[in-house]
């Protein structure tokens, strides 16, 4: 087993997890089996109870594991499946050991961080490292490991002593180490300053760990002097300072990473058994940087949510809609709304945000009501559900975007006026939407309806279910509380509102589509996590599709998109051996 440990300096949020995500990519397209983990250095057990604004989105893997959303970048840019053990956190590590001292399994010595707490963090990486996470069960030959946080934060100290010990114990030419730091360009002078990379760097070598690669972020491409200068004073040579500068898609980062020969570097540096030849898998990454870079058409989604000020809230949203876009050839425009924006009492506070939130909705092509927790802006969402279903404009709710839009159509269209959700008004005489029999309201992490669960189709004539191939179910991953109340089922069903998707037991409503509209539906799961940059997730494709205004043409000819917008064959697939059948990216002229 080979591990790769990325670690950053001078800044948090610089880009590990795009840049452990692309080496991840490179190997994989070498034909080898590829893990990852991430370490996040904070005390909280999982990340299942934090606000988007503290870490951005929470990803949802298949097992239910509430994890960071860096594992959601893995999952996308490496086709994998993830576990909750994936994510390790000091609490985690913690609660193990003591867990272990209460049984008495330390046999009364001294619990210490070193060796006790160092010693869990190796044995926890070195087994969940041999977890396969490909479809074909076959073990991982490389885990690239991403440690959360800034070298020198008092946090992740026992995680850089773990590593450094963990060097010697797997021997060199298993571990390497990745050091991501920042070279700021002031823009008074113009010029790139090495200054905090040399000190991130020496920090490091202080704590033990020399790094084999120095990755550097930057505006534009580094010049030869300052790679230079960063060679001699952080102890690499020239050809191991990689520029990583801002690109115009983050598909283009495995490809610039390869440019500078770290593959090659890899390869002699770890003895991987790959041999140098022109890779498939690259080329289809190629292919989508330039189609990314060539679209000329737009179509714009009205992203109308109460995380809105941080996209990261949304990560795996405008990723699922990115997805969508690319497939139809049509460039992406989000166009955040903050939902309480939409409400009356923001027309009485702020009439000049209210009328442009509206004007925002009223120019879109789509909408999109994405999921979220808690009474703040509910009433914005239901009114732009109003007025995507009574202007006949594409909708996709998720989890709480469709549980709102059962809420309108029971005010508006059935006239219960009061008809809420128990989340929101618990004394509502049409309760709608109630909490599941498993919610516990005592114990807030790890209560919820979690992971991957199935999904029957209850007609043949639903669009989604001929978006998703025709099949009769699909297994999606879920995180919710609450569910629209089966009880009153046939009252929607009567005025033509169906539920077209429920759970295998039929007690639970998974999936809404409304007659004679070209596309409103809901779905209860988050489609948004299994998402993949050539196989986009249906709900969200449908949207785009009807928000492009291709939909019934897309239907009429079966599911199958026009040749300008199907993909080339000759790319190869996204993983070593399967070949990817659903949707190809169309050859890119060589001229």
């Amino acid at each position: 087993m080979k591990y790769i440990l990325v670690t950053g300096g001078v800044i948090s949020g610089i880009g590990k997890g795009i840049i452990a995500s692309s080496v991840g990519t490179l190997l994989k397209s070498c034909g080898l089996h590829v893990t990852a983990i991430k370490i996040d250095p904070y005390i909280n057990i999982d990340a299942g109870t934090f606000s988007p604004y503290e870490h951005g989105e929470v990803f949802v893997l298949d097992d239910g594991g509430e994890v960071d959303l860096d594992l959601g970048n893995y999952e996308r840019f490496l086709d994998i499946r993830l576990t909750r053990d994936n994510n390790l956190t000091t609490g985690k590590i913690y609660q193990s050991v003591i867990n272990k001292e209460r049984r008495g399994d330390y046999l009364g010595k001294t619990v210490q961080v070193v060796p006790h707490i160092t010693d869990a963090i190796q044995e926890w990486v070195m087994k969940q490292a041999r977890v396969s996470v490909d479809d074909d069960g076959v073990e991982p030959q490389v885990c690239v490991i991403e440690l959360g946080g800034t070298v020198g934060d008092i946090e992740s100290m026992p995680f850089i002593e773990a590593f450094r010990q963990f060097q010697f114990k797997v021997k060199r030419e298993n571990f390497c180490n990745i050091h991501v730091s920042l070279v700021p360009q002031p823009g008074a002078t113009g010029e790139q300053k090495t200054k905090p990379t040399q000190n991130s760097v020496r920090e490091l070598r202080g704590l033990g760990l020399s790094p084999d690669l120095i990755m550097c972020r930057c505006s534009t491409p580094l010049e030869t002097a300052v790679k230079e200068k960063i060679s001699m004073f952080c102890h690499v040579e020239p050809t191991q300072v990689i520029c990583v500068h801002d690109v115009s898609s983050i598909y283009r980062v495995p490809l610039l990473l390869e440019d500078q020969g770290v593959v090659g570097f890899f390869c002699q540096r770890l003895d991987l058994p790959v041999e140098m030849r022109a890779r498939k898998m690259l080329t289809k990454w190629k292919e989508m940087s330039e189609r990314s870079d060539r679209l000329l058409e737009n179509v714009s989604i009205a992203l109308v949510g109460k995380y809105t000020k941080l996209s990261d809230s949304y990560a795996s949203v405008i990723k699922a809609l990115e997805h969508s876009a690319l497939a139809i050839n049509h460039k992406l425009k989000v166009k955040y709304i903050d939902s309480a924006d939409l409400e009356a009492t923001t027309l009485q506070d702020d009439p000049v945000k209210y009328h442009e939130a509206w004007q925002k909705l009223c120019s879109s092509d789509g909408v999109l009501v994405p999921g979220g927790f808690g009474v703040r802006g509910t009433e914005g969402k239901i009114q732009a559900i109003s007025w995507a279903r009574k202007q006949k404009k594409p909708f996709l709710g998720v989890c709480l975007g469709m549980q709102l839009a059962v809420c309108e159509f029971a005010r508006n269209v059935l006239g219960w006026q009061d008809a809420n959700s128990t989340e929101f008004d618990p004394e509502s005489k049409h309760p709608v939407v109630i909490d599941m029999p498993e919610h516990n309201p005592g114990q807030m992490g790890g209560t919820m309806r979690l992971g991957k669960r199935r999904t029957i189709f209850k007609s043949s004539n639903s669009i989604l279910r001929k978006l998703y191939g025709d099949v009769e179910y699909v297994d999606e991953r879920h995180r919710h509380r609450f569910e629209v109340n089966p009880d009153l089922k046939h009252h929607f069903e009567d005025k033509g509102l169906n539920f077209v998707g429920q759970d295998v037991e039929g007690e639970r409503m998974e999936v809404i589509e409304l007659e004679d509209h070209v596309y409103f539906v809901g779905v209860q799961y988050h489609p948004e996590f299994t998402s993949r940059p050539i196989k986009p997730s249906p709900p969200y494709f449908g949207l785009l599709l009807a928000a492009a205004g291709k939909l019934q043409g897309y239907l009429l000819k079966g599911c199958r998109l026009s040749p300008r917008d199907t993909y080339s064959d000759r790319s190869g697939s996204s993983s070593p051996d399967s070949e990817i059948s659903e949707l190809k990216f169309p050859c890119v002229s060589k001229d």
